[in-house]
């Protein structure tokens, strides 16, 4: 809702468009250095009061964005937004650890359709507020007050088989990723006396060392491990992705002469497909006998080709045919990477792999409008067929390491 007003805004307060733009990157930046973090930390506090203080702060950001009356203000906003707001990616770790790994992906898909309908329906109110006496704000605090609602669901959730799911996850963590200094933190916490039962500052310290530590462990153990491949070809099939949608609007307009307006329509048709693309999933997770990793394969060798075909269409009908079932492979393709990330990375650092597969999308958003602008130089065809490349590199690099993830889902789908 806020979003596409926020240019708007900044730019009525006196700034220009340099400085509207800076402000709207500071919010990518600060997610792409964040969402590792704080999906880390997720792991080592559970997931309600990771979800209730990333909501809470973005709630804030929100309010200070409402009462904004300079552009200092609106960059100060945009700070504890750009930094906690990781609602989405948290709720994909909680849903990890409730359902069954067979059923895992079906889930995702339902909750990614409720956010894409979301971004279809939030600029449109957006917009009609906006054109009202003060819409901006107006729309700012509704924002807020949707948040401090969430908060509140999050608050009166069950929590109590959640923090058992919770507590088993951290013990294999720290089975698994011994720490002589994290073993130093906690007997240092029992150490530490307390007061008529309150907790005493000291305590309250280690605590939070105990934190930072995990969260320094997690992200490192899934840094360095054997998973880069994976994280290789996500990064490959979000920018081929982005580089597909970077210039369409004027791709089709100086190779087939429509008007913007048609144009339009034609990516809100996609958009809505993408939308309802996840609930097409339960038909093909049971044909492909629940195996992520060649749902993956495939839908990135259809996307790869669909790029190919849209850059050589000679009409606009395989133009729009294209977009159709780019919309299917493209939104199959993202959950069945997260489903594979989860699969081979284990759930009990599912905030960790989530939040670093949002990192590593996050340099993709910044790097493909740099290749886009370069390679439209040559044609306006050379986003898209950069884009195929880039899928055709990330099919391969999947068909060489087939064997081992193969077999690594078929053994924990057979132990389910």
């Amino acid at each position: 809702m806020v979003v596409p007003l926020l240019s708007v805004h900044i730019k009525s307060l006196g700034a220009s468009p340099t400085t509207a733009g800076v402000i709207g990157s500071l919010y990518g930046v600060l997610q792409l250095f964040s969402s590792t973090v704080v999906g880390c930390w997720s792991d080592v506090v559970g997931r309600q009061h990771s979800l209730l203080v990333c909501i809470l702060l973005s709630a804030l950001g929100y309010l200070l964005l409402g009462i904004s009356s300079s552009v200092l203000l609106v960059a100060i906003a945009r700070i504890p937004v750009g930094i906690f707001k990781h609602t989405l990616s948290i709720s994909r770790a909680l849903l990890s650890d409730l359902v069954l790994e067979r059923e895992r992906p079906l889930v995702i898909g339902k909750l990614n359709t409720a956010s894409n309908v979301g971004f279809i329906l939030g600029p449109m109110v957006g917009g009609y507020l906006t054109e009202l006496e003060g819409g901006f704000y107006i729309t700012s605090f509704i924002c807020f007050s949707i948040f401090i609602l969430n908060a509140g669901l999050v608050w009166i959730f069950p929590w109590n088989d959640t923090n058992l799911s919770r507590m088993k996850n951290s013990q294999q963590t720290s089975n698994r990723f011994p720490s002589d200094l994290l073993k130093k933190a906690k007997n240092k916490l029992q150490e530490t006396p307390t007061s008529n039962g309150a907790i005493s500052p000291k305590a309250m310290t280690w605590q939070l060392w105990i934190q930072i530590v995990s969260v320094l462990r997690g992200m490192e153990n899934v840094i360095f491990s054997e998973m880069w491949d994976i994280f290789l070809v996500r990064f490959l099939m979000a920018l081929a992705a982005m580089l597909y949608h970077s210039n369409f609007i004027l791709a089709i307009e100086e190779r087939f002469g429509m008007k913007p307006r048609l144009t339009g329509y034609i990516i809100s048709y996609s958009s809505a497909l993408g939308a309802l693309a996840g609930f097409v999933l339960g038909p093909i997770m049971r044909l492909y006998k629940h195996n992520t990793f060649t749902i993956l394969l495939h839908s990135s060798v259809l996307t790869c080709v669909l790029l190919l075909l849209y850059s050589t269409a000679l009409s606009i009908w395989v133009v729009i045919f294209c977009s159709t079932f780019l919309s299917f492979s493209t939104a199959v393709g993202r959950i069945s990477i997260t489903d594979l990330q989860l699969t081979v990375g284990g759930t009990q650092a599912s905030g960790t792999l989530i939040g670093l597969g949002q990192s590593v999308t996050a340099v993709g958003r910044i790097i493909a409008p740099l290749l886009s602008g370069i390679v439209q130089e040559f044609s306006p065809c050379g986003p898209p067929s950069l884009g195929a490349a880039l899928a055709f590199v990330a099919v391969l690099i999947m068909v060489l390491n087939k064997p081992r993830y193969s077999n690594n889902q078929s053994a924990k789908l057979k132990s389910q």
